[in-house]
């Protein structure tokens, strides 16, 4: 396999350019149906929640559109691989579709063959083009089927289905694939799926009148993250027992985090922004390295928060062998005076008011998402702070990205140098942390090309390849792909 990068990025000072050593960039992409791949209906794929959602409730995506074709990758891989080759990338991060593995989510129910010979085909062509496969075992997509039999992860029946499914993955794939994520961003998944539904399987309060069928928007969220979590822990060890010993792989998770910046240099402010970065990013990463949430959590959810069993918080202790951390931007946060007792929810347990803006500025330049802007201090700082807390673990930065809006030709799309800026600052701001000890070992940008952007639809794009949907689908490398290429070398 492509060796690993140490250090990530040597300074050039004839030039001030920066580059990565080793050919180590190694550039992610979710390619599943919801997002990439396409071909929902084809070769015995069954249904996912995402697949559901989009089209029951096509007032929630910005451009009421869908992921029945996305990028069409299912169809187009091996160019798309031949795309990265040109660009000189040498790792490719996936995710694998449950329901088109496991079409009706239980393995007593069947393995789709015509499923796992597509990803062993794309891991093949991955390899033979010198790229390394770093696959994603759970990204949004549970099957539809295991949604209506339990309530897919409201119930523990989740980590047995799960297990199985990683399991189909590690036997099929496991003798090429050398590096597997359990789940892909736990808390974007949950607060959108189980406290706003703003996202599949689109579950919230009543009073939030935000078209949900049913949900507890003070009590789903931390039921679903627990068992998440559990699923999580159960995949690594058997991952680990059974077959990392001859497979010779890692196994790790995803997570994702702002930044959060104290509003003011009050004491009350300073607590809030720990309090923010608590709920969002140590909500997950303290039990998976210490074997419970955080304290703050136990005290302002009380009751509300589940509790691991001593079996269950060591299983999760110290569970991944490395950390991907996703990082796009960061907040300001300020101290709220009055706590909510009325309408609970996740959203207002940590008593936090989030902002980008302070006294008439924002923390960052602007970019094509309202609630993202540019402060690569933001991932120095979050990289630093997770080596200091929670005992220097190995890192990948499995997304980093900047979007843009209002594209529409070709000349727009592929003229992009923010994005090539954005990938400037951020980088340099991962070797600055690599300078403090942080053990950084790779870094995948989001995304490879435009596609369907979960709420946003096709409307926000964060490839470093264009997309024309008007004609075709056809592929145009942006300024920032030419960039990373002469950067690569």
């Amino acid at each position: 396999m492509a060796k690993l990068l140490t250090p990530l990025i040597e300074d050039c000072p004839a030039t001030r350019q920066f580059k990565l050593l080793s050919h180590g960039f190694r550039h992610e992409v979710e390619p599943f149906s919801s997002k990439y791949e396409g071909a929902v209906k084809e070769d015995g794929k069954g249904q996912s929640i995402s697949d559901t959602f989009v089209h029951k409730y096509p007032g929630k995506i910005l451009d009421k559109s869908n992921g029945d074709v996305a990028t069409d990758f299912y169809h187009r891989y091996k160019e798309d691989v031949k795309l990265m080759e040109f660009i000189g990338l040498n790792g490719f991060r996936f995710s694998i579709s449950w329901t088109r593995i496991l079409p009706y989510g239980k393995l007593s129910k069947g393995v789709n063959k015509e499923g796992v010979a597509f990803y062993n085909n794309l891991i093949n062509e991955l390899l033979s083009k010198g790229v390394q496969p770093f696959a994603t075992i759970y990204h949004w997509d549970l099957p539809q089927a295991l949604q209506d039999e339990y309530g897919g992860f409201l119930s523990p029946r989740i980590v047995d289905d799960f297990k199985d499914f990683a399991e189909v993955c590690f036997k099929e794939f496991g003798d090429r694939v050398k590096h597997w994520v359990t789940m892909n961003e736990p808390y974007i998944f949950i607060v959108n799926g189980y406290d706003s539904g703003a996202l599949a399987p689109g579950r919230c309060s009543s009073w939030m009148n935000n078209d949900c069928p049913a949900g507890n928007s003070a009590i789903e969220p931390y039921i679903a993250a627990h068992f998440m979590l559990l699923c999580h822990a159960q995949t690594a060890k058997l991952y680990r027992e059974k077959y990392k010993p001859h497979q010779k792989g890692q196994i790790g998770i995803v997570l994702v985090s702002h930044w959060f910046v104290p509003y003011s240099k009050s004491q009350a402010d300073v607590k809030a922004a720990q309090r923010a970065l608590d709920f969002m990013y140590g909500w997950f990463l303290k039990p998976l390295t210490y074997g419970d949430y955080p304290k703050v959590m136990r005290a302002l959810v009380g009751k509300r928060l589940p509790k691991f069993t001593i079996e269950e918080a060591t299983l999760l202790k110290g569970s991944y062998d490395f950390l991907g951390l996703n990082y796009y931007t960061s907040n300001y946060a300020a101290n709220l005076r009055s706590v909510n007792t009325v309408n609970v929810s996740f959203s207002t347990d940590s008593q936090t008011n989030l902002t980008t803006e302070r006294n008439g500025k924002f923390i960052g330049k602007p970019t094509g998402v309202s609630i993202f802007y540019v402060y690569p201090r933001g991932l120095k700082d979050l990289l630093v702070y997770t080596k200091q807390k929670y005992k220097n673990p190995t890192i990948y930065i499995t997304e980093n990205g900047i979007g843009d809006a209002n594209i529409t030709t070709i000349k727009q799309g592929t003229n992009d140098p923010q994005r090539v800026d954005f990938y400037r600052r951020h980088l340099l701001a991962v070797k600055q942390a690599i300078t403090e000890g942080v053990d950084v070992k790779g870094f995948f940008a989001w995304s490879f090309l435009d596609n369907f952007e979960w709420g946003s639809g096709y409307l926000q794009k964060f490839g470093i390849v264009y997309v024309d949907r008007t004609h075709g689908l056809k592929r145009y490398p942006k300024k920032s792909a030419l960039w990373f290429k002469k950067f690569l070398r």
